[in-house]
Formats: C-alpha cells, sequence, structure tokens
C-alpha cells in the first residue's frame, strides 16, 4: 500500500486506488486477525478509515453531497470501533504519564487507578459484541470500496485537489486561532482534527517533497501526537474526576490528576509553538507554493521521480530515536 499520489495516475485515478487499498486492509484486518489481536487490528482499521476520510476531503468540493454521504458513513463506523478501543488507549495514556514521573512515584503507587482502567474496560468490552461490530463494520466498508470506482472525479492535475487543499489548512488556521483565544478541550480536539486533515493531505503529497516540506511533515506529525495525547489526558482526567472511588480514591486520584495536568500544560505549550510555525504562511500563499512544487514534479524526467522515491524510502527506513518509537495511540 502507498498513501500518496502516485507518478503517472490521474487524480481520480490515485484517489479510488487509495480508497480501496484502505477499505481492503481494513476489512482483511477486522476479518482475518485473531481475536487476540482484536485491539491491534481495531486500532489499524481506524487508521485506515481516517486516512480515506482524508483522502476524500482532498477532492471534497468535486464530490459534493456524495462526499458528505460517505464521511459520514465512515464516520460512524469509526465511532461505533472507538467503543472497543478507547478504553484501551486510556490505560495506554496512563501508564504514558506514570513513565513520564516515575522518579516522583512509590511502586505501585497508583495501581488502584489502573485496576480500575482495567475494570472498566473489561465491562466495555462484555458489554458490546466486538465480533458483531467487526463484521458490520467489515461489511460496511466493503460497500464504500465497491462504490469508490463510481466516484465522479473528473479534474486532473493540481486544479483537482487545490481547494480541498486550501480548505483544510485554511480551517487548522483557523481552529489554532480559536484555541489561542479559548483554551476548552471541546475546542483543541477540533484543532487537533483539522490538523490530522491537512498531516494526511500532505503525506497524499508525498511524491512532491523538498527537505522542507519533509520537515512540515514531521511537525505535522509530531503537532497531531501531542494534541492527541491532550484529548486522551482530558478524556482520562474527566473518567476520575466523576468516580474516584471507582479509581483508588479521591488521595490517589487527586495526585495523579496533578501530575498530568503538569503533562498536560507542557504538551499544549509546545503544541502552540508548533502550530505557529505550521501554520506560518497564509492559506493562498502556502497554496501558490505547493502548486509549484506540483509542476516542477510534474515536469521532472520519470527517472528523477524514481530517483526521488527510493531516498523518501531509504530516509523511512533509519533509524528513530526511542521518544519517536514510542508514538502514543490516541482515542478518536
Amino acid at each position: 500500500m502507498s498513501y500518496r499520489l502516485k507518478p503517472g495516475e490521474s487524480v481520480p485515478e490515485g484517489i479510488k486506488r487509495i480508497i480501496v487499498e484502505e477499505t481492503d486492509d481494513a476489512v482483511r484486518r477486522l476479518t482475518k486477525d485473531p481475536r487476540s489481536q482484536r485491539d491491534e487490528a481495531i486500532h489499524e482499521a481506524r487508521k485506515s478509515i481516517k486516512k480515506i476520510r482524508g483522502a476524500l476531503r482532498l477532492v471534497q468540493p468535486e464530490l459534493g453531497r456524495i462526499y458528505r454521504k460517505e464521511n459520514a458513513r465512515l464516520g460512524d463506523i469509526g465511532r461505533k470501533l472507538s467503543e472497543l478501543r478507547d478504553a484501551g488507549a486510556i490505560i495506554e495514556t496512563f501508564d504514558g504519564v506514570l513513565e513520564k514521573f516515575k522518579d516522583n512515584l512509590q511502586h505501585n503507587g497508583m495501581a488502584g487507578i489502573r485496576k480500575g482502567l482495567e475494570g472498566s474496560k473489561l465491562e466495555i468490552e462484555k458489554t458490546l459484541d466486538g465480533d458483531k461490530l467487526a463484521k458490520d463494520a467489515a461489511r460496511t466498508l466493503g460497500a464504500i470500496s465497491r462504490r469508490s470506482e463510481k466516484l465522479p472525479l473528473k479534474a486532473d492535475g493540481f486544479s483537482a485537489i487545490a481547494r480541498g487543499l486550501e480548505s483544510r489548512y485554511r480551517r487548522g488556521r483557523a481552529a489554532m486561532t480559536v484555541v489561542t483565544k479559548d483554551p476548552r478541550p471541546e475546542n483543541y480536539h477540533e484543532w487537533r482534527k483539522r490538523v490530522k486533515d491537512h498531516w494526511y493531505h500532505v503525506r497524499l503529497l508525498e511524491s512532491l517533497w523538498t527537505n522542507v516540506m519533509q520537515a512540515h511533515e514531521a511537525s505535522l506529525k509530531d503537532l497531531e501526537t501531542w494534541l492527541g495525547e491532550d484529548h486522551n489526558l482530558v478524556v482520562l482526567r474527566t473518567k476520575l474526576e466523576d468516580e474516584p472511588d471507582k479509581y483508588g480514591g479521591a488521595q490517589e486520584v487527586q495526585l495523579f490528576l496533578t501530575l498530568a495536568g503538569q503533562y498536560q500544560k507542557d504538551l499544549r505549550e509546545k503544541s502552540h509553538s508548533l502550530g505557529e510555525r505550521v501554520y506560518e504562511e497564509k492559506p493562498k500563499r502556502f497554496t501558490k507554493n505547493m502548486s509549484a512544487l506540483w509542476d516542477a514534479w510534474q515536469s521532472q524526467p520519470d527517472s528523477m521521480k524514481e530517483e526521488q522515491k527510493e531516498e523518501r524510502q531509504a530516509a523511512k527506513k533509519k533509524p528513530q530515536p526511542a521518544a519517536v518509537k514510542a508514538k502514543k495511540k490516541a482515542v478518536a
């Protein structure tokens, strides 16, 4: 699978190929992976769903009502799968906070919270029929894959993606402004979703990347990770505040909330600082620069495109620091 538009294929061909590849991969995971790997299968399937929505948003202006219908279907699948996945992600977030502050905590100092979180996860798994959810999701994704062949995409070249690209970049910039003025959790979550939109679009245009664009993509990945972890902390803190007795008692919960608050403050400060750089350019200037990169890419000989592809693949295979590898799986 390759989540990017390839040399030699039209924009409609590329978008349809990506939808089919991602839906097929999600269906395979949901129906073929053993039950013991269900958490991971659901996590990967949700990632595929988000990638599909990102690809559709790049060509949203041309699709109109079809986009709205397919996006709603994909959103509904994602929310249903999230019910199974989110409880596990919350535990990972809890463990991450303990790891960050391990030098300040006694051994098993917050075992009551973790025990409560594990109990909540088991309750959710007993309530939901995981097999049925997975089969229903796979069936819906299969239908979306088949319909993708008939998507009425006609426009090609940069003009086919320019409006979608600029619109989502503009919305991310606006969401950042809203957060700066009104730092409520729901506004941070909205900003994260808009950052993710732009990140997927940049990844779809990987073939255009210069060194500057590679750095831009890496910054978007970091920003999305930090905002995702911020959202996880909001969900976790709310859960503990609502039922402290279920999670080890008020004293244990209050200590954790203090540590989580410090971590969240750090995440938000880093996010604002990086966001200012990510969204530094005005939307029209950003789109104009991307158009120039597209034209340069299209005018390259095939041999140069292949050489650049090999360079990108080699760069991705370079060993990464442990901190990068330990990226959290965020709650949707």
